[in-house]
């Protein structure tokens, strides 16, 4: 058992033991064989499961909008459709942001619009030992290391390599995930400008230590920790609705964070530990979390976990054009009339469904989701890096 040092939540650093992840993802299904512990290759494991398995995973940061009932449903439907399971996952590990009682009003929402999960709902904040085993099990393979600098050094170096005040990829914004085999830009497409989670590109300030500095947070490594060379410059998949994207993350991105400065769990690690530990198969959401996708295979591929299938559906976007959320002024879900949700929802999802009631209502959309979106053959598609 290797001893590494890893971030307290203070912001200081101790020294503990780290385990192998290995078979503590327990919560869904076999995920199969994980890539030996101790090891820096990326190993691919193809098979996400025969059964199929999705997801819904809300912020408890307000009650749900038009916008987030569209995830939602699209979610259910797909798991209908194929005769899967559908979880809840509240993803509560941002708690400054969290709302109390907001998980409650979310479910409630839920179960209106007849959107019940076939399990408990799990939350995040209660995961924190299955998230801190995994760092471990990334440092000890050598894919993460601590970083000692603060927001404002990382813009100071990064201004200081000529870059501009906002991270854009090579080619511009609108190259930031590419391309769709039809064609399409998937980002340019669903109107934003800039990505999700767009922040400047980490310089690699601290890949070769701290220089005597204070750990602050720790960072995935996206470069080789044995050659120290690229390993994988473009990271490709597939999306079930836009087709073929591709990503390079050292240059989009750069070394991104998996714990904070503040302790608290970067989304990107809690998000893949979980639909690992889940079994999920099938992740269908926004498709604002489309450019989260290339950092999400990476993280899979370094913890030798299965990469699930991805279908990214289209945003309700705002009067000011963009995604539509709580932080621009998105109304909740109208109390009392679900139908009328459900019936909003589906058109922007392509549904035209007459019904009276919502048990008729959601047994129709499935009928229609079933011909939209599960004629093709639903063999597990391989990403490669």
């Amino acid at each position: 058992m290797k001893r590494v040092r890893s971030t307290a939540s203070s912001g200081g650093s101790e020294v503990r033991e780290a385990t192998s992840v290995g078979a503590t993802f327990s919560d869904g299904p076999p995920l199969g064989k994980l890539a030996p512990s101790g090891g820096s290759a990326l190993h691919e494991v193809k098979s996400v499961g025969a059964i199929y398995r999705g997801r819904f995973a809300p912020s408890p940061t307000g009650p749900l909008h038009a916008g987030s009932l569209v995830a939602a449903l699209a979610s259910w439907l797909d798991a209908r459709a194929h005769g899967g399971s559908w979880l809840v996952r509240i993803e509560d590990i941002d708690t400054p942001r969290c709302v109390p009682g907001a998980d409650a009003l979310i479910l409630q929402q839920l179960a209106a619009c007849g959107l019940l999960p076939d399990a408990p709902p799990l939350y995040q904040s209660q995961r924190g030992p299955l998230y801190q085993q995994a760092l471990d099990d990334l440092i000890v393979r050598g894919w993460a290391y601590p970083c000692a600098c603060t927001r404002q050094e990382v813009a100071q170096a990064y201004a200081a390599q000529g870059r501009p005040k906002q991270a854009q990829p090579p080619g511009g914004a609108e190259s930031y995930t590419q391309v769709s085999e039809r064609g399409g830009l998937a980002l340019a497409a669903s109107g934003q400008a800039r990505p999700r989670h767009g922040e400047r590109v980490y310089p690699g300030t601290c890949r070769h230590g701290l220089q005597g500095r204070q750990a602050r947070a720790w960072r995935f490594l996206t470069r080789s920790p044995e050659s120290g060379s690229i390993a994988h410059p473009d990271t490709r998949w597939h999306d079930r609705r836009l087709g073929g994207q591709q990503q390079n993350v050292e240059q989009a991105v750069g070394d991104f964070v998996l714990q904070r400065a503040d302790g608290l769990w970067a989304y990107q690690l809690a998000v893949v530990v979980d639909d690992a530990a889940q079994g999920i198969t099938d992740v269908v959401r926004g498709e604002d979390l489309l450019d989260n996708t290339a950092r999400q295979i990476l993280l899979q591929r370094a913890l030798g976990l299965p990469t699930p299938r991805y279908l990214h559906v289209p945003l309700v976007l705002g009067e000011n054009g963009e995604k539509l959320s709580k932080q621009n002024g998105a109304a909740p879900l109208a109390p009392g009339q679900p139908l009328a949700s459900l019936r909003q929802a589906g058109e922007l999802l392509g549904l035209q469904v007459a019904a009276r009631s919502v048990a008729d209502w959601l047994a129709q959309a499935v009928q229609q989701w079933v011909a939209m979106h599960t004629a093709r053959e639903r063999a597990p598609v391989k990403s490669t890096l």
